[in-house]
C-alpha cells in the first residue's frame, strides 16, 4: 500500500470520527464549473447566522475533503509535518473537544475526476444539503469516463445521498442539473433565470463597467436588489444566487441572505480585474477552464467597454473525444467578441483555425506553445485602454501571463492563484 493510500485512509477515518463527534450540518457542493465560487458565496451567507466553516483552499478530493473537515492544511511531501498535524487533529477530536467550538455548519466541495470518486467522498461526509452548480453540454473531467452521461451519473450521487428531510439546491437553467431532481426524495430549491426557478434572477444588468454588476432576486413574491461591487460575469451571479438559495434552505429570510453577500469575494483567478501595463486592464480568470466557463468569460469580455479587447485563451483539458469540437466552438465565439486572439497550448490551432474560418483576420491571431511565450508576445503590443481576458486550464499556468502583464507584479502573491511555494517551484 502506498504512502498516499495510507494517508487517505487515516484522514478519512479521522474525518468520520470528527463528524460523529460534533454532528455538523454538511453542505455539499458539486458541478463541473462554479463549485468554488458557489461554495464561498454559500459560506458568506451562512456565516452571517451560523458558526460555519469552509476550506481556505480548493480541497475537494479524497485527501482534501477530510482536511477541510479536520481544519488541517496540506503538508505536501513533509512526512514529519503530517505526523505532527495528525497528532494535533486527534487531540482536537478526543482530548480538547470540549474546549473547541466546532462549526455548526460545514460547506464542503465534492470534486469528481474518475468513476467511483463521489462514492468515496460521500462515504466520508454524507451531505444534509447538496448544491449542484452547472455541468453544461460538454462537462470538464469527462476524459476518464466512457461518456458525459457516466460523469453526470457520478456527480448526481451527491444528490442521491441526501436524506428525505434534506434539500437539493439545483441550477434550473442547466438541463442536466435540473433533471437531478428525480434522483432524490429530498426537498428541491432551484435558482436561475428561468421563470419557474424558485430563486429567480431578474433584471440582470450585464457587466457594462469594471465596477461590478446589479440584478434582482425574486422568491415567493418578494424581490430584492443585489449589487455585486467588483464582481463580473454570469458565473458570479449564479454563485450568489445559489448562496441565497442555500440561505433560504437554512431558514434565512431573502433580505438577510442577500445582505450577507456583502461578505463574499471570489477567490483569485475567478474573473478579477487587475491593473495592467500602460493603463490596460486584465480580466484574470486563470483558475481553470471548462467549455461552459470559457463561454461565460468571453460573454463578459463582449459586454464590457474597452478601446480594444484581447482574448488570451489557454487549452481546456480533460475533455477527451470532445476536445476539438469544444475548442472550435470557443474559436467561433472569440472571433465575434475580440480584436486580437492569443491561443496557448497544443490545441491552440483548433481555436485559431475556427476563428479564421469565421472571417477573423489571421494577422491578429497568435498561436504560442505556453503561457510564458504568450506573455512575451503580449507585452510589446499592450496599449492604453486594452481589456485583456486571460483564461485556461490549470495545467497551462495562465497566471504566469497575468503576472508578466501586471502594472504591479509585486502584488501577485496576494492577487493571483497558485502562489504557494510548491506551485511557484
Amino acid at each position: 500500500m502506498s504512502y498516499k493510500s495510507i494517508l487517505q485512509k487515516i484522514l478519512a477515518m479521522m474525518a468520520r470520527a470528527t463528524i460523529r463527534k460534533h454532528k455538523p450540518t454538511i453542505i455539499g457542493v458539486t458541478g463541473s464549473v462554479g463549485k468554488t465560487s458557489a461554495r464561498l458565496a454559500a459560506f458568506a451567507v451562512l456565516k452571517h447566522k451560523y458558526r460555519s466553516a469552509t476550506a481556505e483552499k480548493n480541497y475537494n478530493n479524497e485527501i482534501g475533503l477530510p482536511l477541510a473537515i479536520l481544519g488541517m492544511p496540506h503538508y505536501g511531501r513533509n512526512i514529519f509535518a503530517w505526523g505532527v498535524g495528525l497528532a494535533m487533529a486527534v487531540l482536537k477530536i478526543y482530548g480538547l473537544a470540549k474546549m473547541i467550538e466546532y462549526p455548526e455548519v460545514l460547506v464542503l466541495e465534492y470534486g469528481v475526476d474518475r468513476p467511483g470518486d463521489m462514492d468515496v467522498l460521500v462515504s466520508i461526509a454524507r451531505p444534509d444539503i447538496a448544491m449542484v452548480t452547472a455541468i453544461g453540454d460538454t462537462p470538464v473531467h469527462v476524459e476518464f469516463f466512457k461518456n458525459p452521461e457516466s460523469l453526470i451519473e457520478e456527480k448526481s450521487k451527491l444528490v442521491t445521498a441526501l436524506p428525505a428531510q434534506g434539500y437539493a439546491i439545483l441550477n434550473h437553467d442547466d438541463r442536466v442539473v435540473y433533471n437531478m431532481r428525480s434522483k432524490t426524495h429530498a426537498r428541491i430549491i432551484t435558482f436561475g433565470r428561468d421563470a419557474h426557478a424558485d430563486i429567480k434572477i431578474a433584471n440582470e444588468n450585464p457587466a457594462t463597467s469594471l465596477s461590478g454588476m446589479t440584478f434582482k432576486l425574486e422568491y415567493k413574491g418578494s424581490t430584492v436588489p443585489v449589487r455585486l461591487d467588483g464582481l463580473l460575469g454570469a458565473p458570479q451571479v449564479y454563485a450568489c444566487s445559489a448562496g441565497v438559495a442555500l440561505g433560504i434552505a437554512m431558514d434565512m429570510h431573502l433580505v438577510e441572505a442577500v445582505e450577507a453577500l456583502r461578505g463574499y469575494m471570489p477567490p483569485p483567478g475567478r474573473m478579477r480585474i487587475i491593473a495592467g501595463l500602460r493603463s490596460s486592464y486584465i480580466l484574470d480568470d486563470t483558475y481553470n477552464a471548462a467549455p461552459e466557463a470559457m463561454r461565460a468569460a468571453l460573454d463578459t469580455l463582449r459586454d464590457l467597454p474597452a478601446e480594444r479587447k484581447i482574448a488570451v485563451l489557454g487549452d481546456m483539458r480533460e475533455l477527451g473525444q470532445y476536445t476539438e469540437d469544444a475548442h472550435r466552438l470557443i474559436g467561433r465565439q472569440a472571433a465575434a467578441c475580440a480584436d486580437m486572439i492569443f491561443c496557448v497550448g497544443e490545441y491552440a490551432h483548433y481555436v485559431a483555425d475556427e476563428a479564421v474560418a469565421c472571417g477573423f483576420p489571421r494577422a491578429k491571431i497568435f498561436a504560442v506553445p505556453d503561457s510564458l511565450s504568450a506573455a512575451r508576445a503580449l507585452r510589446p503590443v499592450v496599449e492604453k485602454g486594452d481589456l485583456i481576458l486571460i483564461k485556461g486550464s490549470q495545467s497551462r499556468r495562465m497566471e504566469w501571463t497575468v503576472e508578466a502583464l501586471m502594472l504591479h507584479p509585486e502584488e501577485a502573491k496576494d492577487l493571483l492563484v497558485r502562489q504557494e511555494p510548491h506551485w511557484k517551484s
